[in-house]
């Protein structure tokens, strides 16, 4: 074994321990099921979420001003260019996928950040990651049979491995980042200020990529599945008809004016 390995146990059974953590109690010291660690953080996560959202719409929004001030105009920001994600990918529900943009950026980067802290990341759980995939297809299946009916929910389910690509998608990208974390802690000549300056680095870089890839996948997948359809041969045939009938009509109308 090299000699700047700092001697913690072997590779292997590190490796075994990220992936598969020991469960704990739901509520910590309060007792509650053993579950997943990432499914810990997932569970007060989205309390946070919640929270933040009822702060934000009855004290936080209602105090915004036509000259707005730095805090604003960063909030703001941030919901234009959710808005314009959706905008240049779907032309329908643009007001409901860019809510779901931005809830998505602040779910998945407070998901992640929060390995700044020392809290296990959601997304290092494929159980997360599929529950994600999952309903993001729920939503390009329901623009699909909004706007389509049954030929949108065909485009949309033809496409039936598209939920295990986004979450391996995820998954892969996050546990890549952990375990590229927890080897440089393991390296004695690594082991100051660097893995410090790596975490953060992959932290930053995992919350800001993933939440943009995950929400510009949906946005597209929602405009494709609900974009409108181009007529069949038999419609268009029809239309010169219908003009014609509308001309015969109009004059006779005039021959009896």
């Amino acid at each position: 074994m090299n000699a700047t390995m700092l001697l913690a146990g072997d590779i292997g059974e590190l490796m075994t321990e990220e992936f598969l953590p020991d469960p704990v109690p739901l509520f910590g010291g309060l007792g509650g099921p053993m579950v997943n660690p990432s499914f810990q953080t997932a569970f007060f996560l989205t309390l946070v979420v919640l929270a933040l959202a009822l702060v934000f719409r009855f004290l936080v929004f209602p105090r915004f001003k036509k000259v707005p001030g730095t805090f604003q105009v960063l909030v703001e920001k941030a919901c234009e260019t959710a808005e314009g994600i959706v905008n240049d990918n779907s032309t329908k529900s643009r007001l409901f996928l860019g809510a779901f943009t931005f809830a998505s950026w602040v779910y998945i980067g407070l998901g992640t950040l929060c390995e700044l802290i020392g809290v296990r990341a959601v997304l290092v759980d494929l159980n997360a990651c599929l529950a994600l995939a999952v309903t993001a297809y729920a939503i390009m299946l329901y623009g699909g049979i909004r706007y389509n009916k049954l030929r949108g929910a065909g485009s949309v389910l033809k496409d039936f491995s598209l939920p295990l690509s986004m979450s391996f998608r995820l998954f892969g990208s996050m546990i890549g980042g952990l375990l590229m974390t927890t080897l440089v802690y393991q390296y004695l000549a690594l082991s100051i200020g660097v893995p410090v300056i790596v975490g953060v680095i992959f932290t930053l870089f995992h919350a800001v990529v993933q939440s943009y890839v995950y929400t510009l996948l949906t946005s597209m997948f929602f405009g494709e599945a609900s974009e409108d359809r181009e007529l069949d041969g038999s419609a268009l045939e029809r239309k010169p008809k219908q003009k014609k009938r509308k001309r015969g009509i109009l004059n006779a109308e005039i021959k009896k004016a």
